[in-house]
C-alpha cells in the first residue's frame, strides 16, 4: 500500500521502532539506521520491532557515516527518530540540516514530552506520560491504583500511531505539492486526544472527575472479574437491551435491585453480588455460557490464548513464526496482500546493498 515510500529510522527504543515497523508492515521502505555496536539494552539481535525493513549499521559519531545517512535522507519521503530534543542536532541531523537537502522531507520526533515544554529533557516512561496527560486516570476502580495495559495506551497508542498518522499526512502534502514538515509526536499529547472519546460523553453528565462514578469505569456491568479457577471474565453490556439479555442469562431478570442499571449508588454492592456470581465457575465455562450472545461477555486470554481463539485465529491475527508469537499486520486492505516478516533483519544485513544504491541514485527511487 505504501510502495514507493521510503523512510529512514535512526535505530531508538519503544514507539519510534514500532512506528517504523506499522509503516513496514504497509509497505514502505524502511531503512533503520543501526549502530555499529551491539544492540541498545532491550533490543535483541534480529528485533520483531524491525521486521519487514532494511538495516544499515552506522556510527554516527563519523562524519563520514553521518554525511552518508544525508545522503540516504535526501532521497527518503520521511525519517524517524526517537531521542530527546536536541541529541539529533547536536549529531548533525537535526530538521534544518535534513529539510536543506530534501524539502520535502517529513521529519519525524518521538517523545514523550514533547520538543518544548517544561518537562520536554526530562527523562519518562509510558506511565509518567499518560499519568500526566490525564489518560490513566479511569485505569481502575476506587481504592485501587490505576493501571493500564504496560505500553499500549502512551507507546503505542498516543505515541507511536500518532508518529505513523502525522508522518503519512506530512507526505500526502509534500507530494500535493507542498513543502516537507517536522512531526513533533509527544505521548502526552496523543494520549490526551484518545480522551475525547470519554470527553464526549461528558458532555451528557456521564463522565465524572471522582473515579468510580462514571458510566465507563465504575458500573457493575462495566467491570472485569475473578473467576473460580483465577481467570478474568469482561462485562462491559453498557446499552440497556445488552444488561437485560446480560440478566436473562444470569437469572437475574427479577432482581429489582439490578434492574436498576444506572444508579450510581448501587454500583458498588452489585458489583460485589457479581464477583460472588462469577466466582462459582471457570473462566472457560462462563466463556462458552455467553459466547455468541449481545450480552457484552468475554474471556481475558493471553497473547498465547488468544491466538488459540477460534475468532483470532480464523482472522490470522496472531502468528507463530520462527518460534516468534507476534500479531500480524493491520489493518487489513481488500486490494492488498499483506505479508508479515518473522523477524527483523541482521544488523547491517543490508548495508552493502544500500551503500550501492547510494551510489546510483536513480536505483533509490
Amino acid at each position: 500500500m505504501l510502495k514507493g515510500t521510503r523512510i529512514v529510522e535512526i535505530e531508538a527504543l519503544g514507539p519510534a521502532p514500532f512506528a517504523g515497523m506499522l509503516l513496514a508492515d504497509l509497505g514502505a521502505d524502511v531503512i533503520v539506521v543501526h549502530r555499529k555496536q551491539a544492540p541498545m539494552p532491550g533490543l535483541p539481535e534480529r528485533a520483531l520491532l524491525d521486521r519487514g525493513k532494511r538495516s544499515i549499521a552506522l556510527d554516527l559519531g563519523d562524519a563520514e557515516d553521518v554525511a552518508l545517512v544525508m545522503r540516504l535522507i535526501a532521497t527518503a519521503d520521511g525519517l524517524i527518530e526517537g531521542f530527546r530534543p536536541g541529541v539529533m542536532e547536536r549529531l548533525g541531523l537535526g530538521p534544518d540540516a535534513c529539510l536543506a537537502v530534501n524539502p520535502k522531507l517529513v521529519y519525524g520526533r518521538m517523545t514523550g514530552w514533547g520538543q518544548d515544554g517544561p518537562l520536554a529533557h526530562t527523562a519518562g516512561h509510558d506511565m509518567n506520560y499518560i499519568g500526566v496527560s490525564g489518560a490513566l486516570w479511569y485505569a481502575s476502580l476506587p481504592g485501587e491504583p490505576p493501571m493500564a495495559p504496560p505500553t499500549l495506551v502512551g507507546d503505542i497508542g498516543g505515541g507511536a500511531l500518532y508518529l505513523v498518522i502525522g508522518m503519512l499526512a506530512g507526505i500526502m502534502n509534500a507530494r500535493a505539492g507542498g513543502e516537507g514538515t517536522v512531526v513533533d509526536a509527544a505521548i502526552v499529547d496523543g494520549s490526551a486526544h484518545m480522551m475525547n472519546l470519554l470527553m464526549a460523553i461528558g458532555q451528557s453528565g456521564a463522565l465524572v472527575a471522582e473515579r468510580g462514578q462514571s458510566l465507563l469505569d465504575g458500573p457493575h456491568w462495566c467491570r472485569v472479574y475473578r473467576t473460580s479457577d483465577g481467570g478474568f471474565i469482561s462485562v462491559q453490556c453498557v446499552e440497556p437491551k445488552f444488561y437485560a439479555l446480560f440478566l436473562a442469562m444470569l437469572d437475574l431478570t427479577g432482581d429489582p435491585q439490578f434492574a436498576r442499571q444506572f444508579d450510581r449508588d448501587l454500583w458498588p454492592e452489585l458489583g460485589n453480588r457479581l464477583a460472588a456470581i462469577f466466582a462459582e465457575r471457570p473462566r472457560d465455562e462462563w466463556a462458552r455460557l455467553f459466547e455468541g450472545s449481545d450480552a457484552c461477555v468475554a474471556p481475558v486470554l493471553s497473547p498465547q490464548e488468544a491466538a488459540r481463539h477460534p475468532h483470532m485465529a480464523a482472522r490470522g491475527s496472531w502468528l507463530t513464526m520462527d518460534g516468534i508469537l507476534q500479531a500480524a499486520a493491520a489493518p487489513r486492505f481488500s486490494v492488498w496482500a499483506q505479508k508479515t516478516p518473522a523477524k527483523g533483519p541482521a544488523r547491517d544485513e543490508h548495508g552493502a546493498e544500500i551503500r550501492a544504491e547510494l551510489a546510483d541514485p536513480t536505483a533509490l527511487r
